[in-house]
């Protein structure tokens, strides 16, 4: 598995699953590919904030490969 933590991983064009600010205690997804990437840090604990081609915003939980 591909960690999600590590801004190294990450690229546009990837295919991830993330969790909204406002989902992350039910844990629910949403799946798309990154257009943007927000996070500045080489890693973050909670994952790395990016932007997916819908629009929608949170941090990456999972990269489907």
């Amino acid at each position: 598995m591909i960690d999600g933590r590590q801004r190294k991983n990450i690229e546009i064009g990837l295919f991830v699953e993330i969790v909204q600010k406002q989902n992350q205690r039910s844990g629910a997804l949403n799946q798309g590919k990154v257009s943007k990437i927000l996070t500045k840090s080489v890693n973050h604990p909670y994952g790395i904030k990016v932007q997916l081609e819908s629009g929608l915003v949170g941090r990456v939980q999972n990269i489907i490969e």
